[in-house]
């Protein structure tokens, strides 16, 4: 639609803006898939400057418990002497303790396992366990499939050394009924460590 000015003059139409050309529509193309294809990039920079930030924040993930409680429980409940390792060098850890001697509904004299779980200086996984079951779960997923490789002297004791299905070592040693087991993801250094510092629980003063 057209308007006649006031001389009669009719005033011209406006004209819609001219369409791109295609070489400008490739530009902006171009722009779009290179900002796309840039993102992912920058995504996983700031991941890793996250993740320097955080190793270098001196943060520890690691959360040390006490496992007295658990040891307590086994040493009344258990019809043997309880042995765990004390006095271990700094770095080592107790992550976790569980006992079964919490079942209020076991029988006076039943089986009573004990375990402690700890991460090495290594950051490494050592895991400590003493049972009179020969059938606990914890000792069967252990020696089942191990493969015998030879004895090792431990703090004044003989422990024999074992290759466990996993290919970790395995340390353990029998008197009676009562199987002292130590194995895990740590190295024959460290799971000796651990072994050589297992003594009769202390009397509480």
């Amino acid at each position: 639609m057209t308007t006649s000015g006031p001389s009669g003059q009719r005033a011209p139409e406006e004209q819609p803006p001219p369409a791109p050309t295609a070489v400008e529509r490739a530009n902006r193309m171009s722009a779009a898939n290179m900002i796309r294809s840039l993102l992912p990039l920058v995504v996983i920079c700031l991941l890793a400057v996250g993740w320097m930030t955080f190793r270098q924040s001196g943060s520890d993930p690691v959360r040390p418990i006490d496992p007295t409680s658990s040891v307590r429980l086994a040493t009344e409940r258990a019809s043997y002497p309880v042995e765990v390792p004390a006095g271990l060098p700094d770095g080592y850890r107790p992550t976790s303790a569980r006992t079964d001697a919490t079942d209020a509904d076991a029988a006076d004299g039943a089986p009573v396992t004990l375990e402690i779980g700890y991460v090495t200086p290594s950051d490494e996984y050592a895991g400590f366990l003493v049972t009179d079951d020969a059938d606990a779960e914890p000792l069967t997923a252990v020696l089942d499939g191990a493969e015998d490789d030879g004895s090792v002297d431990l703090g004044g004791r003989t422990w024999t050394r074992l290759t466990s299905e996993r290919g970790e070592t395995v340390l353990t040693r029998e008197d009676g009924d009562v199987t002292t087991l130590v194995t895990g993801s740590a190295d024959d250094e460290e799971l000796q460590t651990v072994a050589a510092a297992v003594a009769p629980v202390s009397e509480p003063s």
